[in-house]
């Protein structure tokens, strides 16, 4: 009898510290950025197949997500579960705010929480924006050896874009393609928000192999959403990034 007394109370501790690391856990703002598909795959292989369907996200909460279309009809950008997506029909740009599509490339994580900091004004170019980020990530506890996503918002001074519209059976790739494919420009003095995805280990995987971040924008009036080429911060623009705390 004694030795069943002993047994149920190592149960009930046991059990007890397992709750509270699961509650631990729950409190925690962990994100894991994962992916589906490679850019090497389609630059240098012609692979431009499905890789990952979006409806299996459909369901998960603070979902950030981008990347391209199946057979690269298209950008993904999903804010917060809200998808964004964009393609051309018809030579315009066509919205589609819906999970039922299914990428080629596909980089994504959940965030619950994220801190809002003043990126300095004198913070301007792509360049100065990859050095910052990856500063102000190491000032922040971002482990910047693993991937990690951002947000940026504000007016930004111009980005360029483009939503790829590639043309069935060309397996011939190169950056420039991509973005001549489809539909590209020039925004100047628009509100954006932007969604990055940081890596210095993942180049020809989800970011090319002159640049860390892979950025996807989407206009606040959401007028314009896809790939970002080039990018003039404005001032008073803010940078988000994960809060672990």
């Amino acid at each position: 009898m004694r030795y069943i007394f002993l047994l149920l109370t190592l149960i009930s501790i046991t059990s007890c510290g397992t709750g509270k690391k699961e509650t631990a856990d729950k409190e925690t703002n962990k994100y894991k950025v994962e992916y589906n598909g490679a850019l090497k795959n389609m630059m240098h292989k012609g692979d431009v197949s499905a890789k990952s369907d979006l409806k299996d996200f459909e369901t998960s909460e603070h979902f950030y997500a981008l990347g391209a279309l199946e057979n690269l009809k298209g950008e993904i950008q999903i804010f917060d579960s809200k998808p964004f997506n964009t393609m051309v029909v018809d030579s315009a740009l066509t919205f589609d705010n819906s999970f039922n599509k299914k990428a080629t490339l596909l980089v994504y994580a959940s965030v619950s929480k994220w801190k809002a900091i003043n990126i300095p004004d004198n913070v301007v170019t792509y360049e100065q924006l990859e050095s910052y980020i990856e500063q102000t990530a190491k000032d922040n506890q971002i482990q910047i050896d693993e991937p990690f996503p951002f947000l940026i918002e504000g007016t930004a001074k111009s980005f360029d874009w483009h939503i790829i519209n590639w043309k069935d059976g060309d397996t011939e790739h190169s950056h420039e393609k991509h973005i001549s494919s489809g539909l590209n420009g020039t925004i100047e003095n628009r509100q954006v928000e932007m969604l990055g995805f940081y890596s210095d280990s993942h180049h020809a995987i989800f970011t090319h192999h002159t640049t860390n971040m892979h950025i996807h924008v989407k206009t606040v009036d959401n007028k314009i959403a896809g790939h970002v080429d080039g990018l003039t911060l404005g001032q008073g623009m803010i940078l988000k990034l994960p809060d672990t705390k």
